[in-house]
């Protein structure tokens, strides 16, 4: 098990939760190649999008429905300061994951996150688990709660 994906677990486990990552072979880099190999619609998809702070450097963790695009004004305007797309390396800095991998648990670093209420309307989502090749799981109401996520609208 690698690293990043016993850390997911990890922080599971230290919430309560019992987790199934499943590998996939082919990867799931995106949001339409992970519906595609779970067999779930993209909207079940959590994209976990990391943006930072223009002038603070602070990263913010962003959760999204896969169908949905976070809109950097209204990510800007849920944070309450101007915020930019992070680049991969202070993502993976932060996070401890690689871009196409980043999980919603398990940053090396905590991080403010936020939460597409879109994900809500699903019984059950699938989010990365800390690999381009693992995911997860989770009822969105339960990933809302151990994230300590704030529901906004920050998508296009």
């Amino acid at each position: 098990m690698s690293k990043s994906l016993a850390r997911v677990c990890a922080d599971a486990e230290a919430h309560g939760l019992s987790i199934a990552p499943i590998r996939m072979a082919d990867g799931t880099t995106t949001a339409a190649m992970a519906a595609a190999a779970v067999g779930a619609d993209v909207g079940q998809i959590v994209k976990s999008v990391v943006l930072r702070g223009v002038e603070t450097q602070e990263h913010v963790l962003f959760l999204t429905a896969g169908d949905n695009q976070v809109d950097l004004r209204k990510a800007s305007q849920a944070f309450e300061i101007e915020l930019e797309k992070a680049d991969a390396a202070s993502i993976r800095a932060v996070t401890g994951f690689a871009i196409g991998g980043v999980s919603p648990l398990g940053h090396k670093t905590p991080l403010r996150v936020f939460f597409d209420p879109d994900l809500l309307k699903w019984p059950v989502i699938w989010a990365a688990a800390g690999t381009p090749h693992h995911v997860f799981q989770i009822a969105p109401q339960v990933l809302l709660e151990v994230t300590a996520a704030t529901q906004a609208a920050f998508t296009q």
